[in-house]
């Protein structure tokens, strides 16, 4: 009897073409798409950036570069993926009538990555980039500022995976804090651009008028968490409001909840941590997908 041959091995990057921050680890990005029934499957198809993107019960979970040595054929569309990729979805593509051709509707950055798609790839590159947990005030540049790409705090990660949608949150607080200071009673005078957006409690506003809220609680099967969902967070609850931020993960904790991509505290680096069995969640937004 002759074997048959083995199943091409999982890919290990992405292999999509990121307009975001650091194109050094585009290399390295990976995202895990969960198991499910081929029903709640579909995919959009933009010939244009040869881009696949999936998405299960109609939120994008995951890019697949086109052009590559292994043919799926559904229906009519003829998808020329790598191999691994071939494997992983070719049990789940099996309607062509679960496939759309078309641009995103919400691609800031004009990449074919559906903007809360972009946000979760920027956050794994916060986690590959690993920067050192570290406090204090920072002289930057205005728009597009940064503290230097070694350290940063909780915020740090969410302005990096925001911008690599091609979001500015830094212009767009300090904007925004211009336009309605009432709505930040915490910001004197004109504010300052090296130091609001890197404040939890001066970000709430922010994302209360400009994104979309979702349920807090992280078993809503109503509303539930998606990969990219920015997490404000309540670490010390004696006190009034949220004092972290973190984004949903798609990988799954050993809590059966996902994990948290963040910056935890002093002698932490940016990384996924499994926290939403023991922190409490006080928010949740998204951006539109």
């Amino acid at each position: 009897m002759v074997k048959p041959p083995d199943p091409p091995a999982p890919e290990t990057r992405l292999g999509v073409a990121d307009k975001g921050i650091w194109a050094d680890l585009d290399d390295r990005v990976q995202l895990t798409l969960p198991r499910v029934a081929p029903e709640r499957v579909t995919a959009r198809l933009d010939r244009e950036r040869a881009l696949l993107v999936v998405a299960i019960d109609g939120f994008p979970r995951k890019a697949y570069p086109l052009g590559g040595t292994a043919a799926l054929t559904v229906g009519g569309h003829e998808l020329a993926l790598r191999p691994g990729d071939r494997a992983e979805l070719a049990p789940l593509l099996t309607a062509a009538a679960r496939i759309s051709e078309g641009a995103a509707a919400h691609d800031r950055d004009g990449d074919g990555i559906s903007d809360p798609l972009d946000v979760l790839i920027g956050a794994k590159k916060t986690v590959l980039n690993a920067d050192d947990y570290t406090e204090g005030y920072i002289d930057m540049t205005y728009p597009m500022g940064d503290v230097p790409r070694n350290v940063g705090v909780c915020t740090d990660v969410v302005i990096r995976a925001v911008r690599n949608a091609g979001i500015d949150l830094q212009k767009e607080l300090h904007e925004d804090i211009a336009r309605a200071p009432a709505a930040y009673p915490m910001v004197k005078g004109r504010g300052d651009y090296k130091i609001d957006q890197r404040r939890v409690k001066t970000l709430l506003p922010y994302f209360r008028r400009h994104w979309q809220a979702r349920a807090a609680a992280v078993d809503d099967a109503k509303d539930p968490l998606r990969p990219g969902d920015v997490l404000f967070m309540d670490t010390f609850p004696d006190r009034d409001g949220p004092d972290h931020i973190g984004i949903v993960s798609d990988t799954i904790g050993a809590s059966g909840l996902p994990m948290v991509i963040n910056n935890w505290t002093n002698g932490t680096v940016t990384r996924e941590m499994d926290l939403l069995g023991s922190v409490p969640v006080l928010y949740r937004f998204r951006l539109p997908d």
